[in-house]
């Protein structure tokens, strides 16, 4: 089924994104997730896109897997370290597992600076995607900004090239104050972005993972976030537990807001999912 229609009924939706394994000794245990997720039956699940590419096998892989489970699949596809030859490569055995929906990321600048030159944005994949065939394309947007930009309204400008390239909705990065998503949204849509934005939820469940967050993307912390993490951050069971109850917090007030669509990252953890999903059962229903 594709994202888009799915987005289209209006409703609350709940997803997750989980990431294939770096090595293949760690496949196992990955799909493991990824299908213990899957019985959840969420409205879809995405599947990231190995650094580079170098696992790209296994986002197409895990998506087949997924499917299987009869849950919609979204399967990632950078480009920037990707020739026009990798990225036809693998739409072509999309179309043959019948995966219909791609999420297309520019992707990370590698740290040594190496890329392919046939593409430098999301926006050029995502028309290469929509001349490929009868794909929901989905793109990535920043309410604080994406790291690169020069600023703002360079940033939304950006987002709304991928819109004209064809995208049918955008997912945002993670954040942790949802002021900060909504007067996103007052700004992209009067700059006339109406495609449906989904907003990308973080449970943070170990002080560690907060420092990594914020050191990839600087992402504002509240101080009501910022004590929580002072207070149990010593305490991995402690912090786990709060770090759910604050996203699942973060969830309800969007939908009460009228921001139906919802995709956790989980970092392929399914009692975290698990335990979202309960939380939320009335509220989805």
């Amino acid at each position: 089924m594709k994202i888009r229609d799915i987005l289209s009924k209006g409703k609350p939706t709940l997803s997750f994104e989980v990431f294939p394994p770096k090595t293949e000794d760690k496949y196992d245990s990955v799909e493991h997730a990824a299908l213990e997720i899957a019985r959840l039956k969420p409205a879809f699940m995405s599947v990231t896109y190995g650094a580079g590419g170098g696992t790209s096998r296994y986002t197409v892989d895990i998506a087949s897997k997924i499917q299987k489970q009869q849950v919609t699949p979204l399967a990632h596809l950078t480009c920037v370290s990707s020739t026009r030859e990798k990225v036809q490569s693998v739409l072509c055995e999309l179309k043959e597992r019948g995966i219909e929906n791609v999420l297309a990321l520019r992707g990370d600048i590698p740290a040594d600076k190496r890329v392919e030159k046939d593409y430098q944005y999301a926006s050029q994949l995502i028309g290469e995607i929509r001349k490929a065939g009868d794909f929901c394309i989905g793109a990535a947007c920043y309410p604080e900004g994406h790291v690169e930009s020069v600023n703002k309204a360079a940033d939304i400008h950006y987002l709304k090239e991928k819109v004209e390239a064809g995208c049918d909705f955008v997912t945002t990065q993670m954040f942790f104050d949802n002021n900060i998503l909504y007067n996103y949204l007052y700004r992209i849509r009067e700059a006339g972005v109406t495609v449906p934005v989904i907003a990308g939820i973080m449970p943070v469940t170990s002080a560690a993972q907060i420092k990594r967050i914020c050191a990839m993307s600087g992402t504002y912390l509240p101080s009501r976030f910022k004590a929580i993490v002072d207070r149990f951050g010593d305490n991995p069971a402690a912090m786990k537990q709060a770090g759910i109850a604050y996203a699942t917090e973060q969830i309800i007030d969007l939908i009460a807001n009228g921001v139906n669509g919802i995709h956790v990252y989980s970092m392929n953890k399914p009692d975290v999912a698990a335990r979202i999903q309960e939380s939320l059962c009335e509220i989805l229903r």
